[in-house]
Formats: structure tokens, sequence, C-alpha cells
């Protein structure tokens, strides 16, 4: 199938539940690098921290080597996303920028407290996809 032909607006994974070795710096990350997107911690509970379709957990063994992508509306927000994370004290992965994975591929990439790779973009024109999910 080519990437024209891919309802890109098909909700194709439903949650993740990210274990964290550290919880309270986990969510503080997660707080921190998802509030420029406009992404809210909906709820806590017993269980964990809930923002939108992903879970912050206290459980062991910690959630590693996951590289999770987090839609952004514009390059702003991408460059919001980093600039967060750096003033947070959080380590850069990647700085904002057009990337050669394809046309009008527009990330930044920090690593959370257990070494995940979080990336947020922006899908510009000439991106596949580019223009679907901006509500």
């Amino acid at each position: 199938m080519d990437t024209s032909e891919w309802d890109w607006t098909r909700i194709v994974v439903d949650h993740i539940d990210l274990h964290a070795s550290d919880y309270a710096q986990s969510v503080r990350f997660y707080d921190t690098v998802l509030e420029p997107l406009g992404i809210p911690r909906l709820r806590e509970s017993d269980e964990g921290t809930c923002f939108a379709n992903v879970n912050v957990v206290e459980r062991e063994p910690p959630t590693t080597n996951l590289h999770l992508c987090f839609h952004a509306s514009s390059r702003k927000q991408v460059d919001a996303f980093h600039a967060a994370g750096l003033a947070a004290g959080f380590r850069s992965n990647g700085s904002p920028g057009y990337r050669d994975y394809q046309p009008g591929y527009y990330a930044a990439y920090l690593l959370d407290p257990d070494g995940n790779n979080i990336e947020a973009l922006y899908r510009d024109g000439g991106c596949a996809g580019h223009g679907v999910g901006d509500w």
C-alpha cells in the first residue's frame, strides 16, 4: 500500500504503559514535555498517571529501549517540546529540525529518565500524513 492511500486519521494504538524506575521523575518529565504539545495529565490513581493514551506506571523492570513519537501540530510545538525538556534538566537526543527520513519530517528528541527516546513530530508539507490530526 502506498502511504498516500493510508487513512492517517485511523487510531491504531489504544494505549501504552511505560514502567518507570523513578516514578515521580518520569511523571515530571511527561508533564513537562507533553504540555507544549497540548497533551494533558488526565488522571492519577494507585495504578499510575495517565497522559491521554500514555500511562506512566511505577513498576519494575522499567521500560527501556523504546522510541515513542508524539504528534505535534506545528514546528513551534516541536521547538517548545524540546526547549521545555532542556529547561527542566532533561537530556536532548536530537535538536529540532528537518530529518532525512522523508520531506517535511520536522522532529526533536529527548530522553526520558529511563533513557527512552521520546520524539515530537510535525509532518510539514510534503510529508506523508501532513495536515491530518490538526484538531
